[in-house]
């Protein structure tokens, strides 16, 4: 039997694998550890181990950071010492192993040295080059002598919790988490759907108000984040506040009368609704008893929607709606903020939040099995087909028109996965009128509309869709004489 440590380790007349190449140098973090970063999962009080760390770039770059790590590589840094931490990394590693049992053994080795957090990663089949390689085992060998195994996302998601007898939550297409502790896998889970709200502005002025900003901000704070009262261990100044107020519910009443009630009804609605998403989409895997949740949610339970079995019957109750072609066609029709089309309707991600909860466990049911892809801009909701479209533009901000990379289509009914990238197009299509798919408040509405009501007043759009292709808008506009200079038309001379 082969262990992990040896490079290339072969049978008798089988082609030698040469691992070692298959690490690479990046400028910048590796993927999985991008999402750790976004997601909050590590921060400089937490640990890292880089199981199978390449070159060891991500290491540099965390320690750089303030972040303590260290890694182990069989060929870079075999003297490495392999050591538990907080959350350790095996990202590209499974899929450059051809002997299926090393692969087995390596996930379980990095989860048996996670304490808290495990991240694996690794090819999906969306990654796969187009040119033709030899097949080998359940992988294909490289021009290179190296071997790769191109997954699926819902066949890595599979092995891994096969491996490991724990749930894998997508981070992004071809990236999963895989928590140790049951509190900390559904906090993260009940943030991931928890909307940021602005706290409430002082209507009046009030000399006592003023006279404990000290301490009422800091409350405020914490009443805008939860929704609620706060438990003593969810607001650290607690005592203090009984010490000067009496208790916290006068200092909420101190709060309310200069504020007013109706933002704090609004916000606890909101968090009501969060909470219903979270509960919803908690069927995804297996949905914890109440004990197993941390006690804050317990506490959002009881205060929002009475007891847990009430929470998640209204819960299932939305979640088999958002199966119901007809009930998802009324809510987006009902949404009132992002272009509705024939068959769809398509939004900005920063109005993901603003949508009605049915909506968003929608989209959130597409999102627990593709992860997040952090490059969409555009979310395409289905009206009738159970399918939810992630679309990119980058310099989305930027460019007038920016060109269509990549798209991620989800097929709720059959869970299937389908990429289509548009990067290597030489005339690819182009998004016009952007501020249609953007929220009212968004800051740079007025600028994506001034610049359509220009393109519409020389007429360039006449008879130009929302996805014409490149060379089709350069046509328009050298026929009419005009050229976009960042986000203004002016006279091609000019």
């Amino acid at each position: 039997m082969y262990t992990i440590d040896r490079i290339g380790a072969r049978r008798i007349g089988e082609p030698e694998i040469a691992r070692h190449k298959t690490a690479i140098r990046r400028p910048s973090y590796s993927l999985p550890i991008k999402c750790l970063l976004r997601d909050g999962l590590i921060h400089v009080e937490t640990s890292v181990f880089d199981y199978g760390c390449g070159h060891g770039q991500d290491i540099e770059l965390l320690r750089g950071s303030g972040i303590p790590c260290d890694g182990w590589d069989p060929a870079f840094r075999a003297d490495g010492e392999k050591q538990p931490a907080d959350v350790v990394n095996i990202g590209y590693v499974i899929n450059v192993i051809e002997d299926p049992r090393q692969r087995d053994e390596a996930v379980r080795a990095a989860w048996a040295l996670s304490n808290k957090l495990l991240v694996v990663a690794a090819q999906i089949e969306f990654a796969a080059p187009d040119k033709e390689h030899a097949p080998f085992g359940d992988g294909v060998l490289t021009s290179r002598g190296t071997f790769q195994k191109y997954y699926t996302q819902n066949e890595l998601r599979a092995y891994i919790e096969e491996q490991l007898e724990a749930d894998a939550i997508p981070a992004a297409p071809g990236v999963f988490y895989i928590f140790k502790d049951e509190a900390a896998k559904q906090q993260f889970l009940a943030t991931r759907y928890r909307r940021r709200i602005a706290v409430p502005r002082k209507r009046i002025s009030e000399l006592r108000f003023e006279q404990n900003l000290d301490l009422l901000e800091p409350l405020m704070a914490a009443l805008t984040q939860l929704g609620r009262l706060p438990g003593p261990e969810e607001f650290a100044q607690s005592a203090e506040v009984i010490a000067r107020f009496g208790s916290l519910n006068k200092a909420v009443t101190l709060v309310r009368r200069v504020t007013e009630d109706e933002p704090w009804a609004d916000i606890a609605q909101r968090r009501t609704e969060d909470l219903l998403v979270y509960l919803a989409l908690s069927r995804f895997g297996r949905r914890p008893k109440i004990s197993q949740l941390p006690t804050g949610i317990q506490r959002d339970v009881k205060a929002f929607l009475g007891s847990y079995s009430q929470a998640c019957a209204r819960a299932d109750t939305l979640l088999f709606r958002a199966g119901d072609p007809a009930a998802i066609d009324a809510a987006c029709q009902r949404a009132g903020i992002g272009k509705l089309v024939d068959n769809a309707l398509i939004v900005h991600r920063t109005a993901l939040d603003q949508l009605p909860p049915l909506l968003r466990i929608y989209e959130g049911c597409a999102r627990a099995l593709v992860g997040d892809i952090d490059e969409a801009n555009l979310i395409k909701l289905h009206r009738f087909s159970g399918k939810v479209s992630y679309i990119a533009y980058p310099e989305f901000d930027e460019k007038p028109h920016p060109p269509l990379r990549l798209r991620v289509k989800v097929t709720l009914p059959t869970l299937g996965i389908d990429f289509f990238d548009y990067s290597s197009w030489q005339d690819p299509p182009l998004l016009f009128r952007k501020e249609q798919f953007l929220p009212a408040d968004h800051p740079l509405r007025e600028k994506f509309a001034r610049l359509t009501r220009q393109e519409e007043n020389r007429g360039l759009l006449d008879q130009i869709d929302d996805s014409a292709s490149s060379s089709r808008w350069q046509m328009r506009l050298t026929e009419s004489g005009c050229a976009v200079t960042g986000h203004r038309v002016v006279r091609a001379a000019e």
